[in-house]
């Protein structure tokens, strides 16, 4: 590298100061964003860091999560699922923090026999509080190639998508008291682990440890989002609407098309929806099933 000039010096020191407003996950190397956290070499990072495998096993299952720790972000994912018979199985993808008051957005892959479709399984925890399960079915095999799930998270509703495709929407309804995830940072983490007691048709179909070991792998990690150091955020303090076009995410919502999509999706693919469930509820459904 040719030595550094005296000219040179400022436009490398604001290089920094531009970059400062917004974090940008490289989708190159998982080395660099994620930690293997258990395990025992079930997990690996391979191919240069593009492509992250975890295991399970009948003596243990697999994880990771996330080295930083996000408050608000744009977060996507490809994940290809365990195929075949993943029943009982159960891959988590989901942001948490920590704590007994703690916050949770999540995606969980509920395994079947194989022939019959995996669930997709979301729920999203305040301060300590979930029971928000909404469940759907896919319409491709998410064992057959990569798909990308997202979960768009800003201050004023979370989005889960799919492909691209809206799923499901969680509004910020702070004003009716309903208790939404804005003030905790939370890390990303993910595991593949037996849950043959509950994971598939309530537990009445058992993990099948022939078929063992069953893998879920992932790639093409990015993160538009506010990266949490040292108690303070990378965004800033600006507020969402003086945010740059790169910042864009932090005050997006669902346009028309995206709404229709949305429509699309819960109609004919959502096979669980505790918003309308009123055995479970039978005082009355929560509060933000009831407000538009």
């Amino acid at each position: 590298m040719a030595s550094m000039t005296s000219s040179s010096v400022p436009l490398i020191l604001l290089v920094p100061l531009v970059l400062g407003s917004m974090m940008v996950a490289s989708a190159g190397n998982l080395n660099q964003d994620f930690d293997i956290t258990w395990g025992d070499g079930r997990a690996n990072i391979v191919n240069n860091g593009e492509l992250l495998t975890l295991s399970l096993d009948k003596t243990s299952g697999s994880g990771f999560q996330s080295k930083n720790e996000y408050l608000f972000g744009k977060i996507d994912m490809q994940l290809k699922l365990v195929p075949g018979n993943s029943a009982g199985t159960v891959t988590a993808y989901y942001l948490s923090s920590k704590g007994s008051t703690w916050d949770e957005i999540d995606f969980e892959f509920l395994g079947n026999l194989s022939g019959d479709p995996y669930i997709l399984h979301t729920n999203v925890f305040s301060q300590g509080k979930g029971n928000r399960e909404q469940q759907f079915y896919l319409w491709f095999d998410p064992t057959a190639d990569f798909h990308t799930y997202s979960i768009l998270w800003n201050p004023q509703r979370i989005i889960f998508s799919v492909d691209g495709t809206p799923i499901r929407e969680f509004k910020n309804l702070e004003s009716n008291g309903v208790p939404f995830p804005k003030n905790q940072p939370m890390r990303i983490y993910s595991s593949l682990w037996n849950a043959d007691d509950w994971a598939t048709r309530g537990g009445l179909v058992k993990t099948d440890w022939t078929q063992a070991p069953f893998t879920a792998s992932y790639r093409n990690f990015n993160a538009n989002a506010c990266v949490w150091t040292s108690g303070a955020s990378s965004c800033g303090s600006k507020s969402p609407s003086s945010t740059s076009n790169n910042n864009a995410w932090l005050s997006q919502e669902l346009d028309s098309a995206s709404q229709q999509r949305l429509q699309w999706a819960q109609k004919n693919y959502m096979i669980y929806n505790y918003c309308t469930d009123t055995k479970r509820f039978p005082q009355g459904l929560p509060t933000e099933c009831t407000t538009s």
